[in-house]
């Protein structure tokens, strides 16, 4: 080999070598520039993944930012509204300016008209008159309490057939009645015999009233019976 080619060929050898090592520092600088490119990309991830988060905590914030806790506000508004009115209709009705009427009570004995009287029909009865005398209206319950005579051991039996459908309520001046049947009319009581007083009570008092026979006396048995209180006279003496 002469020493031309010799030349020649370790220069292409060089310059190959020279090439290996451009191309070998390409390479490594590409791998490093991509590391750099991936830590970026992370970054953007996280950046992207927590501002969505910030914007519920806002959203959160604008939640709590008052227009439910105005609402309620204004619920304790209205149910305090709701109370001054009702503590204002309260004082009104006890100041008398539209209060409702007062609960009718019980007839009082001492204010009520009683008195008995002897019918033509049905026969063995008589008829009690109730009228209220006092100023205000009143009810009576039930039926009246009989005492007839000073040694009456239990009052007399009411006749449960007689019960109206409402409590009977007076205004004043107006009369309610009872039908008392004195004895058997087909003579089949027994325990018979003349009285010459009555005693009457009513519901709601403890203390009875004499009421004058008609007649000074009148005959009973262990028929007697009375109605509950009726509205009209007729009625009272249905049974």
């Amino acid at each position: 080999m002469n020493v031309t080619a010799y030349r020649r060929g370790r220069t292409v050898r060089t310059i190959a070598a020279s090439m290996l090592a451009v191309a070998a520092l390409s390479v490594t600088a590409a791998c490093s520039g991509g590391g750099d490119g991936g830590s970026d990309n992370a970054g953007k991830a996280n950046s992207s993944a927590s501002a969505p988060a910030s914007k519920d905590n806002q959203g959160g914030k604008d939640n709590q930012g008052g227009k439910d806790n105005q609402g309620g506000k204004e619920n304790a508004t209205g149910a305090a509204g709701d109370a001054g009115v009702k503590d204002a209709k309260s004082q009104a009705q006890k100041s008398g300016g539209g209060s409702e009427s007062e609960p009718i009570g019980d007839c009082d004995i001492n204010k009520t008209a009683i008195s008995v009287q002897n019918v033509k029909s049905p026969v063995n009865h008589m008829l009690l008159k109730a009228t209220n005398k006092a100023g205000v209206d009143c009810k009576l319950v039930g039926y009246p309490g009989l005492k007839f005579g000073a040694e009456a051991q239990a009052a007399t039996p009411v006749n449960e057939d007689s019960k109206p459908q409402a409590v009977v309520t007076l205004a004043p001046g107006e009369s309610a009645y009872a039908g008392i049947t004195t004895s058997a009319a087909d003579g089949s009581g027994v325990e018979g015999g003349k009285v010459d007083s009555l005693e009457v009570f009513i519901d709601g008092s403890e203390d009875p009233k004499p009421v004058e026979l008609p007649g000074g006396s009148v005959y009973v048995d262990s028929a007697a019976k009375v109605t509950y209180w009726q509205t009209d006279a007729q009625t009272a003496l249905t049974w």
